[in-house]
């Protein structure tokens, strides 16, 4: 509390103060009682003579503080004199600083927009997400039951058709409970949202429109609320439209449309689509209350459903904020990033110091004149680091350009689904922060020579001109550099580790072939699928006209492509399986292909047969099941010849074949891990999904040798042709798919890979400033050498040696460290481990090379000293 009690007491300068006014007061009292007045009389004319004491101290405080002002400014204006009288130390100087700064503002920025920054509704402080999902009768009774906040439901990729409005167009829905917008405290910008009671079965007929939408398809006509439009062969009423900044649940939703809640339909209210929810608390409620409420309804409401729930069904319920909900596993991405650029600026620091060191050894007669005419300590002190802020202050700002100019650059190299990107800017906080790390960067590169350079003894100085450097600065120096290699070499490491997981991931089978496919979705609405034979007759026309095209190889149709981010998924009984008490039956992807799917993707056998057209009629019913799923429920057997079950269909299907894994989910996992098989069934009127209807939605993949956009085209005139209420979308190539789900770890890879080559260049620049320095204080040394018959090779051999010796601390302190913290990128690799002795190896090899070759250059300039010319200049 020593601090607390200082802050109340009167200052040393203050007591100064306070003791020389009474001294003054005294002597003028002292004088009138002399000339006769009484003590009081004498006390009250020298008050009055002399004017308040609270005045003058007043006046002394602000001619104080006056002159404190005017010695900074001064101390500003000296700083950019120098700069300007050393324009290379400066424009390397700020150049590094500005890399520096300049990238930790561009990363900041993401994180600002990403992670700090205020989510655009009312009240976003009390918005909070389950960390579980419910079905529809889950949440009724949640929203009965539960009191410390109001709950909402919603869950997106729902997808559907908009016709009657121009060429049919798929879109991208959202179906939320009735309170969503509410829970959110979103208006419309035009007309209403949805009112309570209004997700019940048959008082839903309603639709909100994105603002996106409105202007694009309804050209941002005012009088579109209360007009219907067919959605998926339903009309629903328009009753209203979202402001252009509602994004929620993500910016690719295009429509809002209420849930259709039912009771009576057991299946869908209880096994339907599970949600996540959302809540906002009541006043008085906390979020530790609101997950307890959460934890003891997640005990009761298992009990609710029809049949037995596993007990790993929401095991660990609870209530977190929604803002880190949103951003999910892109934090710990965003931080990781963070935490290299501060790394790139620290190294940036460290090189602006050793610059400034150097420097310091030609001021050293200065600083010596300075101290030899009465400048303290301080002083010089708070020159120097007036003058290091200055230039950081400029680097900062320079920084702050890259930043503005590179932050759409950064912004691209992220996948496109990133969560709240659209929301990264440089707004008045980046300012702040970009000010404050220019502060601390001038404080961080400039304390050290600072509090060096003042060390300096004036007369020594003096008699030895300005020349030599001292022991200590040389330790100083190479401290510096020490650090500055071991970040850089840490930073190296980790990216070398990403790029190596990114050649694996790049490199790795995913189990088809994606040359020469070009792929296209077909998009029906559901209803047209309600007629089996008319659905089924539909797909074969149109594989068998699009197999007619110029050059075109093949053509199959699939309900869920390889990495096209959509799962299917069916619970099944598997012969001769039996799951755990309280296991639920297993969960498949179940894919329905055309019998040429496995031949056109270069998907082979293992064990039996693939599918035929007679299979497509579905008698007898059939299916191919993964490798995987082979292995897991048939371990001592063999899967063809087996039986499985779907659930709520009466007959079983025979497998009849086994097919290698597929990455179908992303390219490290076949199937998400709460997936348990995949299973093929061939498409036509018997493959039906839960509701027992033919799945509508399909993709047709295509090997073709003709470009996309030229296929694209046949297949929008066949697809129209045959059904102009079917829009085809997502035209992309095969290859394309694999790169995209390549994004995320390539944007990662790509932007620590950026920082640490930045990290790289600086470390090599360090090692070489030393060396150069080191050549230059000992031209002497390296005179007498040569004159006293020392080889240029040992003249080389020496400094060289003196470079690697500094080269290898510092790679082996870097080794130790990204041994140690190179673990934090576990998430983020694939098919090669943390401490990846290749990865590790190679990162030393190459900076022990090029710091060799950084060496290499000052000792060249050491073996060109003539010795006469060494000692004539000493």
């Amino acid at each position: 509390m020593n601090w607390l009690r200082r802050l109340f007491q009167k200052t040393h300068a203050e007591q100064q103060l306070d003791s020389e006014l009474r001294f003054h007061l005294d002597e003028q009292m002292t004088e009138y009682i002399a000339a006769g007045m009484t003590p009081d009389e004498a006390r009250r004319r020298a008050r009055l003579e002399f004017g308040g004491v609270d005045q003058v101290k007043e006046e002394c405080h602000d001619v104080g503080r006056g002159r404190a002002v005017e010695t900074f400014l001064q101390d500003v204006r000296y700083g950019f004199r120098m700069l300007q009288k050393n324009p290379g130390f400066t424009t390397i100087a700020v150049l590094t600083l500005a890399l520096g700064i300049g990238a930790n503002t561009g990363i900041f920025s993401l994180v600002n927009g990403v992670l700090l920054r205020s989510l655009s509704f009312s009240q976003p402080e009390s918005l909070v997400a389950v960390n579980g999902t419910y079905p529809k009768g889950a949440f009724v009774a949640m929203r009965e039951q539960i009191h410390t906040m109001d709950v909402s439901a919603y869950y997106q990729g729902y997808e559907l058709n908009l016709t009657g409005v121009g060429d049919p167009v798929r879109l991208n829905g959202t179906v939320i409970s009735a309170e969503l917008f509410s829970v959110l405290g979103a208006p419309a910008q035009i007309g209403r949202t949805l009112r309570s009671g209004e997700d019940l079965a048959g008082k839903n007929s309603f639709v909100i429109l994105s603002h996106a939408l409105w202007q694009e398809k309804f050209g941002g006509d005012l009088s579109i609320v209360g007009h219907w439009i067919d959605l998926g062969g339903v009309q629903r009423e328009v009753i209203g439209v979202m402001p252009t900044d509602f994004r929620f649940p993500s910016a690719q939703t295009d429509v809002w449309i209420p849930l259709d809640i039912d009771s009576r339909n057991e299946i869908h209210y209880w096994a339907d689509d599970f949600m996540p929810i959302i809540g906002k608390l009541r006043p008085g409620s906390t979020i530790e209350q609101a997950s307890a409420e959460l934890r003891l309804f997640q005990s009761r409401v298992s009990r609710m459903f029809p049949w037995p729930m596993p007990a790993t069904w929401n095991p660990a319920v609870a209530a977190l904020p929604l803002q880190s909900a949103i951003v999910g596993d892109f934090q710990s991405r965003l931080l990781i990033l963070l935490g290299a650029v501060a790394l790139v600026l620290l190294i940036a620091c460290a090189n602006v110091a050793n610059l400034t060191l150097s420097r310091a050894a030609t001021r050293e007669k200065e600083i010596s004149l300075r101290a030899a005419l009465g400048a303290s300590r301080s002083r010089i002190v708070r020159q120097l680091i007036t003058e290091s802020t200055v230039l950081a202050f400029i680097g900062g700002t320079l920084g702050l350009i890259l930043a503005w100019s590179g932050l759409s650059f950064i912004k691209s190299s992220l996948p496109a689904d990133t969560p709240r990107l659209a929301e990264v800017g440089i707004d008045w906080h980046v300012l702040i922060f970009t000010a404050a790390l220019a502060i601390l960067t001038g404080l961080a590169s400039g304390l050290a020579p600072a509090l060096q350079s003042s060390r300096t003894t004036p007369t020594e100085s003096l008699k030895a001109g300005g020349r030599g450097s001292s022991a200590s600065v040389s330790r100083l120096r190479k401290a510096l550099v020490l650090g500055e290699l071991g970040l850089a070499v840490l930073l190296v490491s980790a990216a070398g580790l990403l790029i190596r997981s990114l050649w694996a991931l790049s490199h790795m089978n995913p189990g088809f072939r994606s040359d020469h496919v070009v792929t296209a979705r077909i998009t029906p609405n559901e209803s047209f699928c309600s007629d089996t034979g008319r659905c089924d007759s539909f797909y074969r026309s149109l594989v068998d006209r699009v197999r007619g095209l110029p050059g075109v190889s093949d053509a199959a149709v699939v309900n869920t492509l390889p990495l096209g981010g959509r799962v299917s998924k069916r619970a099944v009984d598997f012969e001769g399986y039996i799951p755990s008490a309280g296991e639920p039956d297993p969960l498949v992807w179940e894919n329905f292909v055309s019998p040429d799917y496995f031949r056109l993707m270069g998907i082979t056998l293992l064990r039996g047969r693939g599918f035929s057209n007679a299979d497509s009629a579905g008698t007898p019913l059939v299916a191919i099941v993964s490798a995987r799923t082979a292995r897991r429920f048939w371990p001592n057997a063999d899967a063809v010849g087996k039986h499985m079950q779907a659930d709520g269909d009466k007959n079983s299907y025979t497998i009849v074949g086994v097919v290698p894994d597929v990455r179908a989910y992303d390219l490290q996992h076949e199937v998400p891990t709460w997936i348990n098989g995949t299973v093929y069934v061939p498409y036509g009127p018997k493959a039906t999904i839960s509701d027992g209807t033919m799945p509508a939605e399909m993709t047709l993949v295509v090997r073709t040798s003709n470009d996309e956009s030229q296929i694209g085209k046949s297949i929008h005139d066949i697809a129209f042709d045959l059904n102009p209420e079917a829009p085809v979308s997502e035209l992309k190539t095969m290859p394309g798919l694999v790169s995209d789900a390549m994004s995320t770890p390539r944007s990662a890879t790509f932007l620590f890979a950026t920082f640490a080559g930045l990290a790289f260049v600086l470390g090599v620049v360090g090692i070489y400033g030393v060396i150069s320095f080191f050549v230059g204080q000992r031209t002497r040394e390296i005179g007498i050498r040569m004159a006293l018959g020392a080889q240029r090779r040992d003249v080389l051999k020496m400094v060289v040696k003196e470079g690697l010796s500094l080269t290898l601390s510092g790679v082996v302190i870097g080794l130790v460290a990204a041994l140690a913290l190179t673990r934090l990128l576990g998430s983020l690799l694939y098919g090669v481990s943390a401490t990846d002795p290749l990865a590790l190896g190679s990162v030393a090899i190459l900076f022990a090379v090029v710091a060799l070759a950084a060496c290499y250059i000052p000792a060249r300039r050491a073996v060109r000293v003539d010795p006469a010319m060494a000692l004539r200049e000493e």
